[in-house]
């Protein structure tokens, strides 16, 4: 299982090599690098638009979750205190 440094770490140069695909294409595409370093920035910011609305509706729909309930505040009552008896050790008391 990876750790979640490692695992933002692989996100975050996955997302790199994402961009900069989107860059050269568009670079190879139109010739200029300023119309790539244009139609990179508005991917970045699209991709984290779609990104949230995508996860948005994923939110607002029930369908695939688990239906968990919620323990009520009552069952969160202490046990019972456990009676403790004295065991003959050897050496000294021990207690079970």
């Amino acid at each position: 299982m990876d750790t979640t440094i490692r695992s933002l770490l692989k996100a975050l140069s996955w997302r790199i090599v994402g961009t900069l695909s989107v860059f050269i294409i568009s670079w190879i595409v139109t010739r200029s690098i300023t119309i790539a370093t244009t139609i990179t920035i508005a991917e970045i910011i699209t991709k984290m638009v779609l990104y949230w609305l995508h996860a948005w509706a994923w939110n607002r729909t029930s369908w695939g979750k688990d239906k968990v309930r919620l323990p009520s505040p009552q069952s969160f009552q202490a046990p019972p205190p456990v009676e403790r008896k004295p065991v003959r050790n050897q050496t000294r008391r021990v207690y079970t």
